[in-house]
């Protein structure tokens, strides 16, 4: 914008100080090209205007280890890049505005609420030449958090479940119920387990969830007796659990520091790799409740402030190349968007009902959605008490 108020400031200073009409005239069609050519650099998108240099801001963990070098590689635009741990984290820096980032992946069920705020700029998809990859399916799905796909761009996706210690959790119960949410809910079933850890997610758009749908209730249910429940439920296991975190499971369960993590699909199979790397033997597994859980979608956007718009579109369009994203699945274990992308994926990862889900587990998820903010503050407040052990 700073091109065309340039050329008009000009004009108005120009006609001011001509003499006689043939002047005003002529001043009058110079401002015109002006203007003009103000118009022609900002339809461009004044792509030699930006600074080679894109700002992401990502989960951790949650990049493939040379994307960003190969994107730097490829165009010449070095990237910033930070991480989070917690969708709440990156929600108030959004709300807060100036991040300073160009890229953002946020999760579907949060970005529903920053979208209708202007938090988020409407992604320009003549730029996006990747968009044609993607999994029509998941778009749709997309659109119960963004009408339209008028401002995200599909990233990873997956199930919310629990991780374990197979050899561990047999040791101390021969027939757990390994397919059942009892073995993160039922508080007999969580006290032969304790010795050996037992952690829950940092998300309480995760962990009430779940607790309601394992007392046979909506996912998403509003009703006040019904997460009074869930939160009953969640304090008679809280004596036995180790901690709440969403990222140490990932060492954690290698090391065996803890033997049943509530996790989200890829952070069992990536911690079931780290292992593997580094030679440690641990008999990893990964369960969907048989009561049901929750699925997730992770979207990749743009801020309404980015400083720099034009690399971000550049960045998103690499990111959705089918060999780049599945690199990325390769390195994550998430499953991606992009069904071009399977043929370079590893075998045993198609192959895994953890990362790409049966049609019989989807049947048992259920998308979370966004809350009005009054009960959204019920279930935050209650995870909280859990949490502190009240």
């Amino acid at each position: 914008m700073r091109t065309r108020r340039t050329c008009v400031r000009r004009f108005a200073l120009g006609l001011r100080a001509a003499k006689g009409l043939g002047l005003a005239a002529r001043l009058l069609a110079a401002g015109a090209r002006l203007l003009a050519a103000g118009a022609l650099l900002l339809a461009s998108g004044a792509r030699a205007g930006e600074p080679p240099v894109v700002n992401v801001y990502n989960w951790a963990d949650y990049i493939g280890r040379d994307t960003l070098a190969a994107f730097e590689k490829e165009t010449g635009i070095r990237v910033n890049y930070d991480t989070y741990e917690s969708s709440e984290i990156v929600e108030a820096k959004l709300l807060t505005g100036a991040t300073g980032y160009d890229v953002v992946v946020h999760g579907g069920q949060y970005s529903a609420r920053l979208i209708p705020i202007g938090v988020f700029r409407a992604l320009d998809k003549s730029r996006l030449s990747s968009w044609q990859y993607l999994d029509p399916a998941v778009l749709r799905i997309l659109e119960h958090y963004d009408p339209g796909n008028v401002y995200a761009a599909p990233y990873m996706w997956g199930s919310t479940g629990f991780a374990y210690d197979a050899d561990l959790v047999k040791a101390r119960i021969p027939d757990a119920p390994v397919e059942s949410g009892a073995m993160l809910f039922d508080p007999a079933v969580l006290a032969k387990l304790a010795d050996c850890g037992v952690s829950f997610l940092d998300s309480p758009t995760d962990v009430i969830p779940m607790a309601l749908v394992y007392l046979g209730h909506d996912a998403n249910s509003t009703d006040p007796e019904q997460l009074l429940a869930a939160e009953k439920l969640l304090a008679a296991v809280r004596p036995y659990v180790k901690y709440f975190s969403s990222t140490r499971l990932l060492n954690d369960l290698p090391n065996h520091e803890v033997c049943v993590a509530m996790s989200w699909s890829g952070e069992y199979a990536l911690a079931r790799e780290r292992a593997a790397e580094a030679g440690v033997e641990v008999n990893l597994a990964y369960s969907v409740p048989r009561e049901g859980s929750v699925f997730w979608f992770d979207g990749i956007f743009i801020p309404a402030d980015a400083p720099h718009p034009e690399n971000a579109h550049r960045f998103i369009d690499f990111l959705l190349r089918p060999k780049v994203i599945a690199a990325i699945t390769n390195e994550t274990r998430y499953a991606n968007a992009v069904p071009a992308s399977r043929p370079f994926l590893l075998p045993e990862i198609f192959a895994d009902p953890a990362i790409y889900p049966t049609p019989e587990i989807v049947k048992l998820l259920q998308l979370t959605h966004t809350l009005p903010p009054k009960t959204e503050r019920l279930r935050t407040r209650a995870f909280a008490r859990v949490k502190a052990g009240l």
